[in-house]
């Protein structure tokens, strides 16, 4: 390894009491969608946006006067879909479709698609995955780079969730990929499943921080970044909606080590600096702030600073003063790269914020997807 100056410990951060997460990461909930009410629409494809955060389905139906009514159905992100092996030529323009579908409470022509059936094809879900059999051939791949650092280098994702239907029937359950048989026959439950899933962490806040929290208006384009298709955060976005990240292990044309790390769903963009010992003075704030890295053995322990005020985890603000420690450990039995991370933040957050989550060299490869908010009310 390169021996670097560095100023961390590696010990393993302490993880707060946390509340267990939900089988299945809402993304941006469903708005003003009826989800209450199912409407069937036939018609005829028009055409597709398959964009995050939000695909859109458009089709032409004839109402019961006999107008063309042009209709959009939104569906979910374009890199959930292509994890899931969807595709836009699915989706031929012409072609006759039927939908049952969830209707916008406020405009007629949009809905929020439940099942489809295109032509003569099986009916599907929004949900369906269409195979999960996938695996990553890791057997020429390099345990360390030319410079002797761990290869964390390529594309990493966190495990997919299959819709499943139990033995006992019903509209089925987002199942981890390798429970997914498990889960059908019966063998494992929704509950034992839930210590596989990294918990929710808490936030504990400073008095501002809570009334901030509590004011924050989780639909609003003005409160939350990621309806108007913007990052939210290092911490939260490396893992929300299932994404696909690139990682790229390389040197500056000034021959410095860097890491850069590409996000999937808003195609965020960071770099880790190895060769530095501090930040550098009057650093322009950012959303992905100044990262410095430190190898210590097959653990990369990043320190960042710099950041712009903005949204650490809806409703939980972050000033410019957050600081994040993350550390990420290479496991090379699986391929997979485990991070826990702490975040401090004296003007919003009265104690720690912590956590940890893991990914695995994905099965799909990144792609950077242009990101278009398209619903109703987060467009106005």
């Amino acid at each position: 390894m390169k021996g670097r100056k560095f100023w961390l410990k590696p010990a393993l951060v302490t993880v707060v009491s946390m509340a267990i997460a939900a089988s299945a990461h809402a993304h941006h909930g469903f708005g003003l969608f009826e989800l209450e009410t199912e409407l069937r629409f036939e018609g005829v494809i028009t055409g597709m946006d398959f964009v995050n955060p939000h695909s859109y389905l458009y089709f032409d139906r004839v109402d019961e006067n006999g107008n063309t009514i042009q209709m959009r159905c939104e569906m979910r992100a374009a890199t959930l879909l292509r994890r899931s092996g969807w595709s836009e030529e699915m989706f031929e323009p012409g072609l006759p479709i039927t939908l049952d579908a969830n209707p916008h409470r406020d405009d007629p022509t949009v809905c929020y698609t439940e099942n489809l059936t295109i032509g003569d094809r099986p009916t599907i879900n929004r949900n369906q995955q269409f195979s999960i059999e996938s695996t990553v051939d890791t057997s020429d791949r390099a345990l360390v780079t030319a410079s002797g650092d761990p290869n964390i280098s390529g594309d990493w994702a966190v495990e997919q969730k299959v819709l499943t239907v139990p033995p006992s029937g019903g509209r089925g359950s987002m199942v981890l990929k390798r429970f997914t048989e498990a889960f059908a026959a019966g063998e494992i439950t929704l509950e034992e499943m839930e210590a596989f899933d990294p918990p929710a962490p808490t936030a504990v806040y400073t008095a501002r921080g809570q009334a901030e929290a509590d004011a924050f208006e989780m639909w609003s384009v003005e409160d939350n970044p990621r309806l108007s298709c913007n990052p939210q955060s290092i911490i939260y976005d490396w893992v929300f909606d299932w994404p696909v990240n690139r990682i790229t292990q390389t040197a500056t044309a000034a021959g410095e080590d860097v890491i850069d790390m590409d996000y999937g769903l808003y195609s965020f963009f960071r770099r880790i600096n190895l060769d530095m010992d501090e930040h550098p003075a009057n650093l322009e704030p950012s959303n992905a702030g100044h990262s410095i890295g430190r190898w210590y053995g097959n653990m990369l322990v990043v320190d960042t600073a710099g950041f712009e005020a903005g949204v650490l985890r809806p409703p939980t603000r972050n000033s410019e003063e957050m600081r994040v420690i993350e550390r990420y450990t290479l496991d090379t039995d699986d391929w997979s790269i485990t991070r826990e991370y702490s975040v401090t933040d004296p003007v919003y957050l009265a104690e720690p914020y912590e956590g940890w989550d893991i990914v695995y060299l994905s099965d799909v490869p990144y792609e950077k997807h242009e990101c278009v908010e398209l619903t109703p009310e987060f467009i106005e």
